[in-house]
């Protein structure tokens, strides 16, 4: 189990209806105990005085990011809607919340997004919010591990905060077999630390 103190934050990442709910449009299998593993870690962050934030998909209606634009996946976590709203058993507390894709870019990171055409980055407020607080280590867990989590994971990495995944409190979309897998030996390879 990951240890909490005031130097650690939890990023839990987009534990939402449409990636959490089986009614959601891009459900994804196993989030049943991801979001009870959450939860768990929610409380003991919670109890040991580290920053909880949490990173939401929220997107516009017609962005390039949706295969009906032009994209990937199909239309989902459009912003002010039943599938952006965070699963109703997710603990909330009055941590952060940091959104991602809200101008159409591609939201996987909670640390940036990227303009899915040119490519370009911009970084979101998430490693700011982190430094005030005086993080230095982030246990990262929530969906899915082989996109938003695992990106969130790389960046973590590249700017410096050391990492740990929750294997328990990941579950992956795995498009192609072993997608999931692949991205945790991608995470661990970038220094991330897999529990």
């Amino acid at each position: 189990m990951p240890s909490f103190d005031p130097q650690t934050a939890l990023i839990v990442v987009d534990i939402q209806n449409d990636f959490a709910h089986p009614d959601g449009s891009l459900f994804v299998a196993g989030a049943a105990d991801v979001i009870a593993s959450a939860n768990a870690q929610i409380s003991r962050a919670n109890d040991a005085g580290a920053l909880v934030v949490y990173t939401q998909d929220w997107h516009p209606a017609d962005t390039p990011h949706f295969e009906k634009d032009g994209g990937l996946w199909p239309v989902h976590c459009v912003g002010d809607t039943w599938g952006a709203e965070f699963h109703e058993a997710l603990t909330l507390d009055a941590g952060p919340v940091v959104r991602k894709g809200v101008d159409g870019n591609d939201g996987y990171s909670g640390f940036t997004t990227r303009d899915p055409q040119s490519g370009d980055q911009q970084a979101t407020e998430l490693e700011e919010i982190l430094l005030e607080a005086g993080v230095e280590r982030c246990v990262v867990l929530g969906l899915a591990t082989d996109y938003c989590v695992k990106e969130t994971v790389l960046d973590a990495c590249r700017l410096g905060f050391e990492v740990l995944v929750s294997a328990a409190g990941v579950a992956a979309v795995d498009l192609a077999d072993g997608d999931g897998d692949a991205a945790l030996l991608a995470m661990a390879e970038s220094g991330a630390l897999i529990e």
